[in-house]
């Protein structure tokens, strides 16, 4: 045992073995607080009780003050926090005087409740939480004279000491049981799941190869029953122990959901869904049921469970999300608009906190969802980007329009954060949305709100872009041009193009398509020696996306070459897109009518016969993964039912001399 060089607390007297009072109670080192004018007076209590029955009152009192300092009134919270330094100053108390086996229950109980009131009211463990922990476990250790050669130990160490010491008492063993469980919720907090199956295993009287199965560790603790005058506490171990098992249950299978393991994920899930499993757990809970069965291939049963969470609590965000790609993957696209648009409905509502309920709930045990959880729903800016997106893709040009519209508001006045919708956690980058909403707007038929969000963007383009180059030097004075010159500029001058087109206006269109074409020819899309670009570059900068942004530019200027009468010119565009980029079909289809119209019988029937043999090959382009507004540009310039053009040109081309 540690010698004590300090006298000890007036009243008391040592023995060897324990410390007991021999002096009246009204001379005990009772807390500070003890009167204070809200709390039931000690003095009611038996004249000569023991300072140990008083600080056992003490205890209990500051237990039910604790309890029933449930809400979010000031006075309710002062109440909380009152009893909090109650069980502060109660354990210092105790603390003052030497190990003894007596009073160590009493000494580790409220450890336990000044812990339990501590992480709910801080909403969270801390790593004096654990300290606590081990000072209790040192105390224990303290009683046997076995502290000095584990003062350095860890808590892993200090908790294999303490139950397996030989002569422990019985009469602690319910405290350390509860002592542990708080252990433990620390523990899975924290991620140290290793620590935390030894402790389990010990608990449990288990040998070297012992399960390890966590859950089923949880599940056959035999916590040992209380006596009935102990100690009151704010959570008893067993409440601790169905915490645990539903949180330890819940976030093996969001682990097991994420890296695959489906089969697993839902026997976990189901664990969970089945144990201590709080309202708004039970609809997160449903959420990934609902997810995982979706990617095991039962899209109905993972609907009904999506309904279910949707209707079970007022956290709908990560449930309307997942119904979002439930229905895009039955193709019930009206569904699935009607989910993103509900979506963004409720991530623009702010929830009132609840009432505390000062215990520690499942919630507390939890991670934050990370952009990888399926609970991840992300903010309102981004939800309203899926919403417009996909209302571009799907065809409905005017929602999405309106969409792009609020979407540029919300981003723009500096409330919401960067775009990086989920799943993907890189998203597309500021100047895409731009992109997005003035391809939305053209497609709308609104060219002039489209010029205004081209004009826009080039207003902005030097802050939204670290990395955009300055004006292009003049390269005939050798002026270094910048390796990442992103293709957005050239983008906006191509829609810009294409709203002239619009408006009638083909000498502007071919203006801002020439434009295009000239910063594309000097983009570098790659060069090692200036360091990787970022993901945002490097997906718009990538071989593949140049090629059709350049092939768009062309086929885009030899349409309005071809507009206005001037066949030749737009022949030339043609040759040179399919020149650059041999898998785009359009092109090609587009210079074998050109070649029709100029009467050049022979080159015609040749291109034709190489062209009918590309239609007969897999699309290259399927696998192709271009920025939407880009995809967007290029459905402009593709001609309709390409089979029947096919079988017009045999008809007008190949006339019976031929044959």
């Amino acid at each position: 045992m540690r010698k004590r060089t300090d006298s000890p607390p007036l009243g008391w007297e040592l023995r060897p073995g324990r410390a007991y009072p021999v002096a009246a109670p009204s001379k005990c080192a009772g807390p500070a607080s003890a009167t204070r004018s809200h709390e039931t007076p000690l003095g009611s209590s038996t004249p000569h009780a023991s300072c140990l029955d008083l600080w056992r009152q003490r205890n209990d009192q500051l237990v039910r003050q604790a309890k029933v300092a449930q809400g979010l009134s000031l006075r309710r919270q002062q109440l909380a926090q009152d009893a909090l330094e109650g069980f502060r100053e109660l354990l210092h108390c105790l603390q003052g005087l030497p190990a003894a086996v007596p009073v160590l229950p009493l000494e580790l109980t409220v450890i336990c409740n000044f812990i339990t009131l501590r992480a709910s009211l801080a909403q969270g463990f801390t790593e004096d939480q654990a300290q606590g922990i081990q000072q209790g476990l040192e105390r224990v250790l303290e009683t046997q004279e076995q502290l000095e050669p584990r003062l350095e130990c860890g808590l892993s160490a200090l908790w294999d000491s303490v139950l397996h010491s030989s002569s422990l008492l019985p009469e602690l063993l319910p405290a350390l049981h509860h002592l542990a469980a708080l252990q433990a919720a620390l523990w899975l907090t924290t991620d140290h799941l290793g620590d935390l199956t030894l402790l389990l295993q010990t608990l449990n009287g288990s040998q070297s190869g012992a399960s390890e199965d966590l859950l089923l560790l949880l599940k056959t603790w035999n916590l040992p029953a209380e006596e009935s005058d102990a100690p009151l506490t704010i959570q008893d171990a067993r409440g601790l122990r169905d915490v645990l098992l539903t949180a330890s249950a819940y976030r093996q299978g969001l682990q097991e959901l994420i890296t695959g393991r489906l089969s697993r994920a839902l026997s976990s899930l189901h664990e969970a869904a089945s144990g201590l499993c709080p309202q708004p757990v039970l609809v997160q809970v449903y959420t990934a049921l609902g997810t995982c069965l979706s990617k095991m291939g039962n899209p109905q049963r993972a609907l009904l469970y999506l309904l279910s969470a949707l209707k079970g609590g007022s956290t709908w965000g990560p449930a309307l999300l997942e119904a979002s790609r439930l229905y895009r993957q039955l193709g019930n696209t009206a569904a699935e608009l009607e989910s993103l648009e509900l979506l963004v409905e409720a991530l623009s509502i702010t929830h009132g906190s609840e009432a505390p309920q000062l215990l520690i709930e499942v919630e507390l045990l939890l991670p934050r969802p990370e952009p990888a959880s399926p609970l991840y729903c992300g903010t309102q800016s981004q939800a309203k980007y899926l919403l417009a997106s996909r209302c571009l893709q799907t065809g409905r040009a005017e929602d999405a329009a309106e969409h792009y519209l609020d979407l540029l508001a919300l981003l723009l006045d500096g409330s919401e954060p960067k775009i990086s919708p989920p799943p993907c956690p890189t998203g597309p980058c500021m100047p895409e949305v731009f992109l997005e909403a003035a391809a939305a707007l053209i497609r709308a038929g609104r060219a002039q709100d489209a010029l205004t969000v081209c004009e826009e963007l080039l207003s902005r383009m030097s802050s939204l872009l670290p990395k955009m180059p300055q004006p292009w030097g003049n390269a005939r004075k050798g002026t270094k041009e910048s390796p990442h010159c992103p293709p957005w500029v050239s983008a906006t001058h191509l829609l810009r193009g294409q709203a002239w087109v619009q408006l009638g206006a083909q000498k502007e269109a071919i203006s801002e398509f020439s434009r295009c074409l000239e910063l594309l020819f000097r983009a570098t899309p790659t060069d090692k020696e200036q360091g990787p670009a970022s993901n945002c570059e490097q997906g718009c900068t990538s071989d593949v996306a140049l090629q059709q942004l350049r092939a768009a530019a062309l086929i885009s200027r030899g349409l309005g070459w071809v507009t206005s009468g001037q066949d030749t010119k737009a022949l030339q565009d043609f040759l040179l897109s399919v020149q650059m980029c041999p898998g785009n079909q359009d092109a090609s289809f587009h210079l074998l009518q050109t070649l029709r119209r100029l009467d050049r019988r022979d080159e015609a029937i040749a291109f034709w016969r190489r062209l009918e043999a590309q239609t007969k090959l897999p699309q290259e382009n399927a696998t192709w993964s271009l920025p939407l507004y880009l995809e967007t540009c290029l459905s402009w310039i593709r001609p309709h039912d390409r089979e029947t053009l096919l079988e017009e040109f045999q008809t007008s081309l190949l006339e019976p001399c031929d044959l």
